[in-house]
């Protein structure tokens, strides 16, 4: 049995073979039947693969979203823990120790100071960023609607195989 490499490369020879007057139509017929029935095979075989690999696939997306929800509550918890203990340093008058193993300090946060803002509405535009953004739905109205433009064109659609 031809890999599916081979089978492509045999019918691109079985394409030349078609344009050629000198040969026989009926051995091009059964040439492209053989062919035809080995594509079909390999197809199959191709189509068995592809849904074990979307079965191993699911079956690790399941899995990645069972950690991330175990990851998440361990962090929740880790930060419910942490705030428990900075706000019960902070009540007892205690903003520092050592203990035997670890060093205790609630210290304040670094970097920039925290910001909070009106709505973006009642800010003055002089403190406001515009980007500009490209109206894409109008655009792609437009083309379709025959109108030409420099800046932009519609291009082809790909292609995808579906199996069932």
């Amino acid at each position: 049995m031809s890999t599916l490499y081979e089978l492509t490369d045999e019918f691109l020879e079985l394409m030349q073979m078609a344009e050629d007057p000198d040969v026989d139509p009926e051995v091009f017929a059964d040439t492209l039947e053989g062919l035809s029935g080995e594509i079909e095979v390999k197809a199959e075989g191709y189509a068995c693969v592809l849904k074990e690999l979307e079965a191993e696939e699911k079956k690790f997306s399941a899995e990645i979203d069972r950690l991330t929800v175990n990851r998440n509550s361990i962090r929740e918890n880790m930060k419910r823990m942490k705030e428990h203990l900075k706000e019960t340093m902070i009540v007892i008058g205690k903003p520092k120790f050592n203990s035997e193993h670890f060093k205790f300090t609630v210290a304040k946060n670094g970097g920039l100071q925290p910001l909070r803002l009106a709505p973006i509405d009642m800010i003055p535009d002089e403190y406001v960023i515009f980007e500009p953004k490209a109206d894409t739905d109008k655009i792609r109205r437009d083309l379709n609607d025959g109108v030409e433009l420099d800046f932009a064109h519609l291009e082809e659609r790909g292609t995808h195989l579906n199996i069932r």
